[in-house]
């Protein structure tokens, strides 16, 4: 099953397999994670070598920014939410003029969103915490809530299993604005504590519920927005940690990156021209281009009473359906930046123009797209920060991983829906010489009416298509009779179905990978929250393996 397999210091045992291998990894994420030298030129070093990050801390400690006033906002968000000591310490040090921030990102999914969000906050703390052992420099892990996106959909849904490990989503129904304004915006209602509720009637009962429904209650309460519930909720989780929690819909930072949405009106369609190119040279070299911005395309959406792309239009632009003058939007950036959002291209340069980002933690689909950023950074001015693959894990019992050592099934075997895999494992399992046997019988069958074949038409050519007739039945019962074997091998080896069945099912429950599916609440309700220190602890910094946790 492993690569490489040991025991940690908390006495997890782990499991580490090349991620190459693991269901669901494109080309891209997988070579750049590997360290292909054909890809550095996308992106601004090799986080493998240690002068990549020398030059990278520089980069972040000599860009202009006004830190008093970022830091400033930050207080206020963690104090509104009532964040705990260690985010507000963390918040303090990143004043200091030498300090550098390793961010990552996510929207505000329900409850926390998928397993991936907490590996990638997790990922950040890890390596803030190196540069500080490593180089001696002030780092703090910082989490940008993507909250001014609009689709409702992608964020209102949480799943997670049940005792017998079947999954289930919940989601929340529509409050006001939902799917038009930006989720910052939309406040939860009575709704919300219906749906901890579903939640609570899903997840099996341990010893972590009770503690887990209140703190969720708290965050989620009706009156708070999405994503003040999602920073709260990832505070209560990860904020004695020291992490940083920064809601990006907070207009008090708008003005700090008011210059970045200027130049983007000024030179509009640049970003994305300059995306696009990248992205053929991509293409040139074999990969995927993720993100394939169509021409002119303003990366910027207007804030007003939805969320509004903004086009190029007639010399001018439209937005919202009205026509706006260069001029007049350009004006309005300038004296109301917090009524501008950017797009997906855009991000990233106002994040980095903002912190003091020597690292940005990317899972698979981000280390895409940021490869198509470099000229783009380069052409604001702001350093591009070095990019980092999340960590990739799988959680297990003790079960699971017993199951997946005793017969050395590989993981990713576990993914496909059929039972290809479970039986090759039964036929494994079956007396020596069985399946040898059959084989036998079967060409001992087709050697035999071969050569009765050949000698009939001597005494009756009309005689060879029945003799082929009889040929196909004799090869059909051999084999029938040999899937009647197998299938009394799986009722004897009931037990072994019922344990690769149920290991699929945490590994990869309705077929998808857990990191990607799986809710991290529910690792949280049966794990607890030293669940968090394990991670922490036995998960390295290996960018190019997935890690399979016994748990």
């Amino acid at each position: 099953m492993n690569e490489q397999s040991d025991s940690s210091v908390s006495g997890t045992a782990r499991v580490a397999i090349d991620l190459r291998r693991y269901p669901g990894i494109r080309r891209l994420a997988a070579d750049y994670s590997a360290g292909a030298e054909r890809l550095l030129e996308f992106y601004a070093g090799d986080p493998s070598r240690p002068d990549a990050w020398r030059d990278a801390i520089g980069r972040a400690q000599e860009h202009p920014r006004d830190r008093t006033a970022l830091c400033d906002a930050l207080t206020r968000q963690a104090q509104r939410r009532g964040a705990p000591p260690a985010c507000g310490a963390a918040v303090e040090r990143l004043r200091d003029p030498l300090a550098v921030a390793v961010i990552t990102g996510q929207q505000a999914g329900l409850f926390g969103g998928p397993f991936y969000t907490l590996l990638k906050a997790i990922t950040a703390l890890q390596l803030a915490a190196r540069i500080r052992r490593e180089f001696g420099v002030p780092a703090e892990a910082v989490f940008w809530v993507e909250s001014e996106d609009h689709d409702w959909n992608e964020v209102n849904g949480c799943e997670v299993l049940d005792a017998d490990l079947q999954p289930h989503t919940v989601r929340l129904p529509n409050p006001d604005g939902a799917g038009t304004l930006p989720v910052a915006r939309v406040v939860l209602d009575d709704r919300a504590s219906a749906g901890i509720d579903e939640l609570a009637a899903i997840l099996p009962a341990t010893e972590f519920t009770g503690t887990l429904l209140t703190k969720l209650r708290a965050a989620y309460r009706p009156g708070t927005g999405m994503s003040e519930a999602f920073g709260r909720w990832l505070e209560f989780v990860l904020g004695d940690q020291g992490l940083v929690v920064y809601d990006a819909a907070d207009p008090a930072t708008k003005p700090l990156v008011g210059r970045i949405f200027g130049r983007e009106i000024a030179f509009a369609g640049r970003t994305a021209e300059l995306a696009a190119a990248a992205g053929r040279r991509l293409e040139a070299l074999g990969y995927h281009a993720q993100a394939a911005p169509p021409q002119g395309q303003v990366s910027l959406f207007h804030l007003g009473d939805g969320r509004h792309a903004i086009e190029s239009s007639g010399g001018g632009f439209t937005v919202g359906g009205r026509h706006v003058e260069l001029a007049a939007l350009a004006a309005m950036a300038a004296s109301a930046p917090e009524t501008f959002s950017p797009n997906v291209l855009l991000r990233p340069i106002v994040q980095d123009a903002l912190f003091p980002t020597v690292a940005y933690v990317a899972g698979p689909n981000e280390l895409a797209y940021l490869g198509q950023l470099r000229d783009v950074y380069a052409d604001f001015g702001v350093p591009m920060p070095l990019i980092y693959p999340r960590a990739s894990v799988t959680l297990l019992d003790s079960a699971g991983a017993r199951f997946l050592s005793k017969y050395a099934v590989p993981i990713e075997d576990l993914a496909p829906r059929d039972e290809a895999a479970l039986n090759r494992l039964l036929e494994a399992q079956l007396p020596p010489g069985v399946d040898d046997a059959f084989r036998d019988a079967d060409e001992a069958v087709r050697r035999s009416m071969d050569r009765l074949i050949a000698a009939l038409p001597a005494v009756d050519p009309t005689l060879e298509g029945a003799a082929r007739s009889v040929a196909g039945r004799l090869h059909h019962e051999v084999q029938g009779l040999r899937g009647k074997m197998l299938q009394a091998a799986k009722k004897r080896d009931e037990t072994l179905r019922r344990q690769f069945t149920r290991t699929r099912s945490q590994a990869f429950p309705g077929g998808h990978a857990q990191e990607r599916s799986t809710g991290f609440v529910y690792f949280l309700n049966r794990f607890g929250p030293g669940l968090v220190t394990r991670l922490m602890t036995d998960v390295p910094l290996d960018a190019g393996r997935h890690w399979i946790l016994t748990v």
